[in-house]
């Protein structure tokens, strides 16, 4: 905007129209940094909390002992899988558990599902074929654990110890709260992922960004009602 002085007959630019803009501007740049600072915090809330519960092992004398899966390979564990069925193996053999329930679906561009290919390596190892419960429903914690809580609930069994690695724990108990189990965790002690530093470093940082959508759902959206399970 230009004006004329009447004095000097000089015309000039005026300023009003570049400072009107300027408090909004602070403003919105205010409200992105809460925001940011918000989101930081929660990150750095949340992965904490993993790096606590990951560190605790809650075994106890439960009605089954849940293992969570991973990939397969052919028909035979992957690395990752193979600690996890270890690791349940173990607290069976100690009486934790009188039976094990194995987890997992089939995979893009696989034909067995992880929780048969988990029962075949229990049975191999002397595990009793009655003991042994396939759950292969879900290729997510979450279709897991709703599967698991189906099947529990059909049983009329109430307890679980849940075994996955160590970064899994915090988001399991959430899963855990989201569908009414009374569930312990108990995270292996001889995952591959655990003895890499920087692979370990990518699962943490990644489920600091998973726990606030896990919470989320287990307070907003808690898994109330099971369908019959045959």
């Amino acid at each position: 905007m230009t004006y004329t002085s009447p004095v000097t007959g000089n015309r000039s630019i005026s300023k009003t129209g570049n400072t009107a803009g300027r408090p909004l501007l602070r403003r919105l740049l205010r409200a992105i940094g809460l925001i940011l600072l918000a989101a930081a915090s929660i990150y750095t809330v949340a992965l904490v909390m993993v790096l606590i519960v990951s560190q605790q092992d809650q075994r106890r004398p439960v009605d089954a002992i849940v293992v969570l899966g991973a990939a397969q390979y052919n028909g035979r564990p992957s690395p990752v899988l193979r600690a996890r069925l270890d690791h349940a193996l173990r607290l069976y053999n100690e009486g934790y558990g009188p039976r094990i329930v194995v987890t997992g679906g089939v995979g893009r561009g696989d034909t067995t599902s992880e929780a048969t290919v988990g029962r075949h390596y229990l049975l191999a190892r002397d595990v009793v074929a009655g003991d042994v419960v396939v759950q292969p429903q879900g290729r997510s914690t979450e279709a897991s654990m709703t599967a698991v809580a189906d099947w529990l609930e059909a049983e009329g069994l109430h307890s679980v110890i849940l075994v996955s690695d160590p970064f899994h724990m915090f988001r399991l108990r959430l899963e855990a709260r989201r569908t009414g189990l009374e569930a312990y965790t108990s995270p292996t002690e001889s995952s591959p992922i655990s003895d890499n530093p920087v692979l370990e470093l990518r699962y943490l940082a990644a489920e600091g960004f998973k726990i606030p959508v896990a919470w989320i759902r287990a307070t907003l959206w808690p898994f109330t009602s099971h369908p019959d399970v045959p």
